[in-house]
C-alpha cells in the first residue's frame, strides 16, 4: 500500500526531516506493506514548490537512511517516486493556496502551452531533454544506494512525462511530438536510462494517468491522452523493464469533468492489466477494507495503493486485517494490544 507525504522539507534543501520520519514510522507501525515517498524531484527546477523533497545529491539521499532503516526493521518495504513537474513547477505550498512559490523560477515543458492560468513554460530543447533523462537516471542511482526497495516514475497528473505523452500539452513537431510513438519517446528514454542505474532485481513502477478525461474517452471535444493509448504505453514500457503500472487519471487540464465516485479509476487498472498485460495497482477513492479486497480478489488489479485514507488513518492496514480476519504482526512493544478484550457483561439484579 502506498501513501503520500506532505513534503514539508527545509526550504531549498530537498532533504527529509523529522516530519518525514514520524510520518512514515506511524504508517509502518500501522501495518502498511509498502510506503512510498512521493513527488521527489530529480532537480531543483522540477520541484512543484521550493519545500518539496528532492533527490539530486548525496545529502538528500542520506537524509532518508534513518527512515528506511526503521521501516525495514518493522517489515515495511520503502519506495520513492521520482518526478519533474514541468509546466506545473514553481508553485507554493498546497495548504497555503499553492499559486506561487516563495522563490519563483521559470518552468519548462515540451511546448509553451501553460497549465491553466500558470505562467507559460519554456519549450525544452533536444539537449535539455537529454539532460533531464540523465537527471532521472542519476536520481535512480542515488535511490538505489540509499537503500530504497521500489522506484516509481511519475508519468501522471500533468507532470513532465505526462506532458510529453498528452496531445493536450505536447505540440512539438520534432521526434518528441506528433505521433504516439514520438510522444512516448521521452518516457521510453527515461525508463531505459533509469534501468541502467536501478537493478533488475528491484521493482520499477510507472504511474500513469490512464485518461485525460477529454476527447476519445468522454464527450469533451478537446484532444487528450486516452485509455487505449495507455494500454499501448504499458505494452511498450513493459518491454523496457517496467514491472507495474500505478493507474490514476487526469491532471493535464484544470477543468476536466471527472466522474468522482468510489473506485472510479479501477476500471482503467483492470483494462491495462488485461490488455497489456502487466501487473497494475488501483487507486482513487478506495477507503474501505472490503472494497480493496474485492478489487484484488476479482482480478481488477494486483495491488491497491492508498493515499488520503492513510493520511486520515495511519492504522488503516491493521483495522483492515482485523475486519477481514487476516493475521497481522504487532511490534513487540504493542503485543499486549494485539487482541481486543471481550466486552464486559453487566448483570442486573
Amino acid at each position: 500500500m502506498m501513501q503520500f507525504s506532505s513534503n514539508p522539507s527545509g526550504p531549498e534543501t530537498g532533504a527529509a526531516t523529522d516530519w518525514h520520519f514520524q510520518h512514515f514510522a506511524a504508517r509502518s507501525l500501522g501495518g502498511v506493506g509498502l510506503a512510498m515517498v512521493e513527488a521527489t524531484s530529480i532537480n531543483p527546477q522540477g520541484r512543484s514548490s521550493d519545500y518539496d523533497l528532492g533527490l539530486w545529491n548525496q545529502q538528500q539521499a542520506s537524509s532518508h537512511r534513518k527512515i528506511i532503516d526503521f521501516l525495514h526493521a518493522h517489515g515495511t518495504a520503502v519506495g520513492i517516486q521520482l518526478v519533474h513537474a514541468g509546466r506545473k513547477a514553481s508553485t507554493g505550498r498546497p495548504w497555503q493556496g499553492g499559486s506561487h512559490a516563495e522563490n519563483r523560477w521559470d518552468s519548462v515543458g515540451p511546448s509553451t502551452e501553460p497549465f491553466g492560468a500558470m505562467p507559460a513554460p519554456k519549450e525544452l530543447t533536444r539537449a535539455e531533454i537529454g539532460a533531464l533523462v540523465d537527471d532521472f537516471a542519476r536520481s535512480a542511482g542515488l535511490a538505489h544506494k540509499a537503500g530504497f526497495d521500489v522506484l516509481e516514475l511519475h508519468g501522471a497528473h500533468g507532470y513532465l512525462i505526462h506532458q510529453f505523452l498528452s496531445p493536450a500539452s505536447n505540440f512539438r513537431t520534432d521526434e518528441y511530438g506528433g505521433s504516439l510513438a514520438n510522444r512516448m519517446r521521452f518516457a521510453v528514454e527515461v525508463v531505459d536510462a533509469v534501468r541502467q542505474q536501478w537493478p533488475d532485481g528491484k521493482p520499477l513502477f510507472f504511474r500513469v494517468s490512464a485518461t485525460d478525461w477529454l476527447a476519445g474517452d468522454t464527450d469533451d471535444e478537446r484532444v487528450g491522452w486516452t485509455k487505449d493509448e495507455s494500454v499501448l504505453l504499458a505494452k511498450t514500457l513493459k518491454e523496457h523493464g517496467v514491472d507495474l503500472f500505478d493507474v490514476s487519471t487526469g491532471g493535464i487540464v484544470p477543468d476536466a469533468r471527472i466522474p468522482l465516485r468510489p473506485s472510479y479509476q479501477v476500471e482503467f487498472a483492470e483494462q491495462i492489466r488485461r490488455e497489456a498485460p502487466i501487473p497494475t495497482a488501483a487507486v482513487g477513492l478506495i477507503t474501505e477494507p472490503a472494497q480493496a479486497a474485492r478489487i484484488i480478489a476479482s482480478g481488477q488489479a494486483d495491488a491497491v495503493f492508498l493515499g488520503r485514507e492513510l493520511l486520515r488513518n495511519p492504522n488503516w492496514a491493521r483495522e483492515a486485517a482485523q475486519q477481514l480476519g487476516e493475521p497481522i504482526n504487532y511490534p513487540h512493544q504493542y503485543a499486549r494490544a494485539s487482541a481486543r478484550p471481550a466486552p464486559a457483561v453487566l448483570s442486573r439484579s
